[in-house]
Order: C-alpha cells, then sequence, then structure tokens
C-alpha cells in the first residue's frame, strides 16, 4: 500500500484515527512502515520530550497523569507513550498505566499510546523513537515516554528524551547508593514522590549529597530534587516550571541540539544494528550454526574460529 498525501495530511493536522493507525503500522512492522517515517520526518524536531522513569512503585503513572492535566490548561498539546510490560503470553502490554489515565483520554488535545516493551532489555520498545515521531508530526508541543519499571536497566530513556525525570519515593533511601551509577546518572530532575512519608527529608539530603559529588555532566546545570504528592497533585506545578526551565537552559546553550544529534545518531546505529542482526542470520547461517553447536559445544572447535569462519563466507 503506498502512503497516500491525504493520509499524511491526516496526520500532521493531528487526526486521532489516522494517528493511530500511523502507530499501529510502525508496531506491526508493515512494509509501509519505511515509507510512512520517510513522509513524516520532514514533520519532526518540534514537540519536546519528557522521559518519566524510576523504580516500581515510584507513582510514575499518577506523576504523568497530573502532568498531562496540568500541561492541557496551559492549553499544551500532549502525547503520551506508556510503556507497558510484555505479557509472556499475548506479547501485548498489560495496559495499567492506560488504565490508570482514564480520565486524560477525554482531552481533545491529549493522545495516549500503550507500548509492549516486547522484550527490550531497558525499558523502552525498540519503536517508542518511530510513535514519537508520529506524534511530533501530529503537532504535540510534549510527548511524555513513562517507563516499566524495571529499576537500573531502563537507562535507555535518557537517549530519547529531552528532559529525564526520575521519580523516587522515601523507601528509595536503603537504595540510593545502589543507583549510582544507574539512574542517579540519567536524571536531569528528581522528583521524590509520595514525599509525606517518613523518611522524605533524609532522602532528599542524601540525593543531594550524592549530586555534589557527581561528575559533571554534559549540560553543566544543577540537578534539582522537588518533592512532589502526586496523588493530591502537590508540587506538580514546581515541577513543571523545573522541565521549563531545564528545556530554556538547553536551548540557550546549544546543548538541546548536541543533545538531540546524539540521540539521532545512537538511533541510526541501532537501526543499522537490527538491519544487520536480520540478514546476517538468514535461514542458511541459522543452519550452519545449528549443525555446528554440537563440535563447539564438545570444545571440538571454539566459538571465536567458528564465527571468524562464518564471518570469511559472508559479503559484509
Amino acid at each position: 500500500m503506498s502512503i497516500s498525501e491525504e493520509y499524511i495530511n491526516r496526520i500532521t493536522s493531528g487526526d486521532k484515527r489516522a494517528v493511530s493507525r500511523a502507530i499501529s503500522v510502525v508496531e506491526n512492522e508493515d512494509k509501509e512502515k519505511i515509507e510512512l517515517l520517510q513522509a513524516l520526518y520532514k514533520y519532526t524536531g518540534k514537540a519536546y520530550k519528557i522521559g518519566i522513569t524510576g523504580p516500581p512503585g515510584a507513582g510514575k503513572s499518577t506523576i504523568t497523569d497530573c502532568l498531562i492535566k496540568n500541561l492541557t490548561k496551559k492549553n499544551f498539546s500532549i502525547g503520551v507513550i506508556a510503556v507497558d510490560p510484555t505479557s509472556p503470553f499475548t506479547g501485548g502490554a498489560l495496559l495499567g498505566d492506560r488504565v490508570r489515565m482514564t480520565d486524560a483520554t477525554l482531552f481533545e488535545n491529549v493522545f495516549i499510546r500503550s507500548m509492549a516493551t516486547r522484550g527490550s532489555l531497558g525499558g523502552l520498545s525498540k519503536n517508542v523513537n518511530d510513535v514519537c515521531k508520529i506524534l511530533d508530526a501530529a503537532g504535540k508541543d510534549f510527548i511524555i515516554i513513562e517507563t516499566v519499571g524495571v529499576g537500573q536497566s531502563e537507562l535507555d530513556i535518557a537517549q530519547t528524551a529531552d528532559t529525564t525525570v526520575v521519580a523516587l519515593v522515601p523507601e528509595s533511601g536503603d537504595s540510593v547508593q545502589a543507583m549510582k551509577a544507574g539512574l542517579m546518572e540519567i536524571a536531569d530532575i528528581f522528583a521524590l514522590n509520595k514525599s509525606d512519608r517518613q523518611g522524605a527529608d533524609e532522602i532528599v539530603t542524601s540525593l543531594k549529597n550524592i549530586l555534589h559529588l557527581r561528575s559533571p555532566q554534559g549540560d553543566n546545570r544543577e540537578i534539582k530534587v522537588l518533592k512532589t504528592i502526586a496523588v493530591k497533585n502537590t508540587g506538580i506545578e514546581e515541577l513543571i516550571e523545573e522541565i521549563f526551565d531545564h528545556k530554556k537552559h538547553l536551548s540557550s546553550t546549544g546543548y538541546l541540539d548536541i543533545k538531540r544529534k546524539e540521540h539521532l545518531s545512537n538511533e541510526i546505529i541501532e537501526i543499522v544494528n537490527l538491519n544487520l542482526q536480520k540478514t546476517f542470520w538468514d535461514k542458511e547461517n541459522s543452519e550452519i550454526l545449528s549443525k555446528n553447536i554440537e563440535k563447539i559445544y564438545s570444545k571440538e572447535t571454539d566459538p571465536y574460529t567458528f564465527i571468524q569462519s562464518l564471518n570469511s563466507n559472508i559479503n559484509l
């Protein structure tokens, strides 16, 4: 099926049915996916991407819901990608985040889509970047990406979002030290949610101490630790103001362009690697591996010699 100009116009005008269909094309890896993304690419680059990440139970979905409602009150158009765990039985998303955001789906200028991780170790579906492009082309001012709460392995959110918000709770206190090389390294803003619980002030102090010792990041900006109680919408306006401030800082220093070029470069490398993997492991090479696995296992040969012999038969 060829992508019609009318279809592209419907997407870029924000038609929800057209946008939904386009996302399905991307998710299902339909044959017109590349043609669609090629046609939409020139319309992208205007939306600002906010990543919401953190450990399970931090209230990420509630924070996201509050951000949606508060930003729409400011007349912004919002796209939301809720990355859910993949069901081991159906391959689909559990859709829990989407259920919790039911009210927000009623807003005309809000589009919410749940996506399954489909085995992505980083907590992000491999198609999230493509869905971001569709929502961007559809005229969304902000795209909020809420990731599945799998802890430190979801660091690839930092390779997608312009501003990354790491949500924590007072109960995270005992594990803050262990986060230093993980979530601690990717946060542009910390949101200590459920901050009316015991131990909130202690973890704020701990976070600030760790941040003080942290090596300077690329944009060389002080990282704020904000206290929120998302179920009461407390601290959300302050969080939005800090996101706006970070956006302004990135734009004024030129680091937003640097960051986005880096993300684009990484995305292209990932696409090439995936394509090479698909191309290399065709039926013939898969059969060669299957025939030789017993020899490798029994130590008649080794994996590295086998790989060299495999490579010698391939025109890379």
